[in-house]
C-alpha cells in the first residue's frame, strides 16, 4: 500500500509537470501575437485543459493495455516508469526545449518493464501497440502539423489578401481565443489521459498481485479487478492536477516556442492552433496518444515557412529535433536503471 502510494504521488507530480511544461503547447502562439497577457493565457489553457481532461478516456486504455504487457508489471515497474519520464520532463524544461511528455511516459513504462522481466522483449506489445499507435504517429503526426499549417496559412493568405493587415489583426487577435482554447482542449483530452492510463494500470497491478487483499472497506475503490474502465476518482484526480501544473506556467519553453523559433502574428498564431488541435484531438478521439509538443511545433514551422523558409529559425528547430529523438531511448534507459536500482536497494 505504501508502494501503491507512492506511484500515485508519483503519477501526479507527473502530470502536475506535464501540466506546466507543456502549457507552451496551448499558449505560446496566443502570448508571443500579444492577444493575451501571459498570466490571462495561462488560466485561459488551464480551464480547457481541464474540460478537455474530463472528456473521454479512450487514449487511457491505449496506455494502460497497450503498450506493455499487464501481467508482467509491477508497482515497482510503475513507479520507475514515472520517475524516469519526470527526470526527463524536468531536464528538457530546464533547457528550454519542448519535448514530449507523452513519449517520455511510454519510453520510461516500456524500459521499466523490461527490466522487471529481465530483459525480454516479449514483455512489448510491439505489433499490436506500440508500432501502429506510437510509432506511426509520432512519425505521421509532425508531417501532418507541418502540411496542415502550410496548407491552412496558404488559404488565409488567399482569403484574406484583399484585406488590410489592421482589420485581419483585428479578426484574428478574437479569433485566436478560440485557437488557443481549442488547442487547451485538445492537449487536455490526450495528454491528461496517458496518466490516467498509468494510475488505473497501477492499480490493476495492486489488485492483480494481493497488495489491496487487506484494504478497509472504505477503501475499496483503489480495487480494479478489469482493465475495463478508468474509475471517476481517476479522471477527476488527473484533470484536476494538469489543469494546476497548466495555471503554474512554463516560461522557458512558451519563449522557445513562441518567440525564439519563428515571429508570429495573430493570424499565424491562429493556423498553427487551429490545425495542431485538430489533429491532437482527432487522435485523441481514436485512443492515440500523439505528442502536443511535436504536432504544435511542426504546425508553427509549416505556418512560419509560407512567409520564407529563412523566417524558420532552424537551429533551434535542430535542437527541438534532438530532443524528440532523444525522447523516447532516453527516458527507457532511465526506466529501465530506475527500476534495477530499486531492487538493489530493496
Amino acid at each position: 500500500m505504501t508502494l501503491f502510494l507512492l506511484v500515485l504521488l508519483a503519477a501526479l507530480a507527473f502530470e502536475f509537470i506535464n501540466g506546466f511544461h507543456d502549457t507552451a503547447n496551448a499558449i505560446a502562439t496566443v502570448v508571443s501575437t500579444k492577444v493575451l497577457p501571459p498570466r490571462m493565457a495561462i488560466l485561459w489553457a488551464a480551464f480547457w485543459n481541464l474540460a478537455g481532461a474530463l472528456c473521454g478516456t479512450a487514449v487511457a486504455s491505449t496506455i494502460g493495455k497497450d503498450m506493455v504487457d499487464a501481467s508482467s508489471i509491477s508497482l515497482a515497474t510503475v513507479l520507475a516508469a514515472l520517475m524516469g519520464a519526470i527526470i526527463w520532463n524536468l531536464l528538457t524544461w530546464w533547457l528550454g526545449l519542448p519535448s514530449s511528455s507523452s513519449h517520455a511516459l511510454i519510453g520510461g513504462l516500456c524500459g521499466a518493464a523490461l527490466a522487471n522481466s529481465g530483459g525480454s522483449w516479449g514483455v512489448l506489445k510491439w505489433s499490436t501497440g506500440l508500432w501502429p499507435k506510437v510509432v506511426v504517429p509520432m512519425l505521421l503526426s509532425p508531417l501532418f502539423g507541418f502540411v496542415g499549417g502550410v496548407i491552412l496559412m496558404v488559404l488565409l493568405t488567399i482569403v484574406l489578401k484583399k484585406f488590410t493587415p489592421r482589420l485581419v489583426t483585428q479578426i484574428f487577435g478574437k479569433a485566436q481565443l478560440f485557437s488557443a482554447g481549442f488547442m487547451g482542449f485538445g492537449h487536455g483530452s490526450n495528454d491528461a489521459q496517458k496518466t490516467m492510463g498509468i494510475i488505473t494500470l497501477a492499480l490493476f497491478t495492486g489488485t492483480q498481485t494481493g497488495s489491496f487483499d487487506h484494504l478497509p472497506a472504505w477503501a475499496g475503490f483503489l480495487r480494479v479487478p478489469a482493465f475495463k474502465a478508468i474509475p471517476f476518482w481517476v479522471i477527476l484526480a488527473c484533470s484536476a492536477t494538469m489543469a494546476l501544473g497548466t495555471a503554474a506556467g512554463g516560461w522557458r519553453i512558451i519563449r522557445t516556442m513562441g518567440q525564439r523559433m519563428v515571429t508570429l502574428h495573430p493570424v499565424q498564431g491562429f493556423a498553427a492552433e487551429t490545425t495542431a488541435a485538430i489533429i491532437i484531438y482527432g487522435a485523441a478521439t481514436v485512443g492515440v496518444p500523439v505528442s502536443t509538443t511535436h504536432v504544435i511545433s511542426t504546425s508553427i514551422m509549416g505556418v512560419g515557412a509560407t512567409k520564407r523558409l529563412s523566417a524558420v529559425k532552424w537551429g533551434v528547430v535542430e535542437r527541438i529535433v534532438w530532443a524528440w529523438v532523444l525522447t523516447l531511448p532516453v527516458s527507457g534507459l532511465l526506466g529501465y536503471v530506475l527500476l534495477r536500482l530499486f531492487r538493489l536497494i530493496g
